[in-house]
């Protein structure tokens, strides 16, 4: 026997052998289509002759014969220990017809709410996904419960409580697979014939899946203090705020307004959903508690792992009052679709074990670091553009002069820099003045090798923008 039939069977293959000729030559031409056409990519390991023989109901010399021809030729490689594999050097065209080039992404990537991904905390977290399975019951790799495993409900019980100041309990608690799930969901439960009231600057993908859902949107004004939940519409029965750190424009919700959204919601007998979608990251003091530890029948408090660990993880949480709990979880249906089972398991674990803690405080001290910079270097070069709103979170919002805003953003991709503007996040149903000219800068995802570059090129860019700073 020889070394490469003494390995694993290998791959199965599917293969046509019904070109003209003998048994060999159809196997030879239907190798050399499979490589031509993509279906086997270069580095793709082929099953041991036994095996490929077995499987085609003919003999091993003849699969032998086979594979000597094609390594010859140069589509396949071989070596003992190795096995067969498609030849490297084999460039196999994509099948059908050509698709145009998608754009190169800009070499310095400033767009908001991502967190820096080289961060996310390999070691820690494998430490925690080996604990929680073997700790994990059998009936976990299951179907599971949709409201999500009771591990993380209770860890996030605990961990909430602790830090955001959040009152509730686990079997409050439904796991979703983020934000917007949660706010899909939501719609789904509290949209019927209504609308919602929303922030007038907010994201407008949170907009669009509410629209998905059926539900219209009703914009209200925000300044420095937050949204004017004064401004709530009477017919508004829902009210969808970023309280800690008003997104994007950048201020906390003054505790007035923040007593006077619960006013409206006991007077109306609405709902105010909370997305306290950075709330672990202020700098400048200790982060201020939700809204909804103020009143938890009245408020639902939408959270996820994207900013702090990775979106990457798809996993999110609502802290829902008791009577919406029954309601969130048929909405979200029987069988669990969404967020892993043993993701949740190891999230469990993570924060349990005070690795989520440890890894928040390290980020908290890296964007810090980093939103620092960016302030102390537009300060230098760029005096005319300000960073304004609270210290916190994985953005900042640079305030231009008066139409400026169109320029430095075509000014910013030609020097490499991919920025979002204010403006793009103002509900267009919004009246009353504009936030000032500005752009969303996200300061977390860049390395940290680029992070300088990235911070040159945005100064360069703002330093030649017509009617701005010269």
């Amino acid at each position: 026997m020889s070394g490469t039939d003494a390995q694993s069977p290998g791959a199965d293959l599917h293969l046509d052998l019904a070109a003209a000729g003998g048994r060999r030559s159809a196997l030879v031409e239907a190798l050399r289509a499979a490589v031509r056409d993509g279906r086997l990519a270069p580095g793709t390991r082929l099953p041991p002759y036994r095996s490929l023989a077995a499987d085609l109901g003919i003999a091993r010399n003849t699969v032998a014969d086979a594979y000597a021809e094609l390594v010859a030729e140069g589509w396949l490689t071989s070596r003992q220990g190795s096995g067969t594999r498609v030849a490297d050097r084999v460039a196999a065209p994509a099948p059908g017809p050509a698709r145009p080039a998608a754009p190169a992404p800009l070499p310095y990537d400033l767009v908001q709410g991502k967190p820096d991904p080289a961060a996310f905390p390999r070691a820690a977290w494998l430490a925690s996904s080996r604990r929680a399975l073997t700790a994990a019951p059998h009936e976990a790799f299951g179907i599971g419960d949709p409201q999500g495993r009771v591990e993380l409900r209770l860890a996030l019980t605990e961990y909430l409580g602790r830090v955001r100041g959040v009152r509730t309990t686990p079997d409050r608690i439904v796991i979703c697979s983020g934000a917007a799930h949660a706010l899909r969901l939501l719609g789904r439960v509290l949209g019927g014939p209504g609308t919602w009231a929303v922030e007038a600057y907010g994201l407008p993908f949170h907009r669009g899946l509410l629209a998905e859902a059926g539900v219209g949107t009703v914009p209200v004004a925000v300044d420095g203090d937050g949204a004017r939940v004064a401004d709530i519409p009477r017919h508004a029965r829902t009210v969808l705020l970023t309280p800690a750190h008003q997104f994007p424009t950048g201020g906390p919700l003054h505790p007035e307004r923040r007593a006077g959204v619960l006013e409206w919601a006991r007077a109306s007998g609405g709902l105010v959903v909370e997305d306290d979608y950075d709330g672990e990251f202020r700098y400048d003091r200790r982060p201020v508690g939700v809204v909804q530890g103020l009143d938890p029948e009245r408020t639902v408090l939408v959270g996820s792992a994207s900013k702090a660990l990775s979106p990457a993880l798809r996993i999110g949480w609502m802290c829902l009052p008791a009577a919406l709990v029954d309601e969130v979880v048929a909405a979200k249906g029987l069988r669990e679709p969404y967020a892993s089972a043993t993701e949740q398991l190891t999230l469990a674990d993570f924060l349990g074990s005070g690795a989520y803690d440890r890894h928040v405080r390290r980020m908290r001290q890296r964007y810090r670091g980093r939103r620092d910079r960016l302030t102390a270097l537009l300060a230098e070069r760029v005096p005319e553009a300000r960073v304004t709103g609270i210290a916190a979170g994985l953005h900042a919002v640079v305030e231009l002069p008066p139409g400026t805003e169109r320029p430095a953003l075509a000014a910013a991709a030609r020097h490499g820099v991919a920025v979002e503007g204010l403006a793009s996040y103002r509900h267009p149903d919004a009246r009353g003045p504009a936030r000032p000219d500005g752009l969303v800068v996200g300061y977390a995802t860049p390395p940290e090798r680029l992070y300088g570059a990235a911070l040159d090129a945005l100064c360069a860019a703002l330093s030649e923008t017509p009617a701005g700073p010269s």
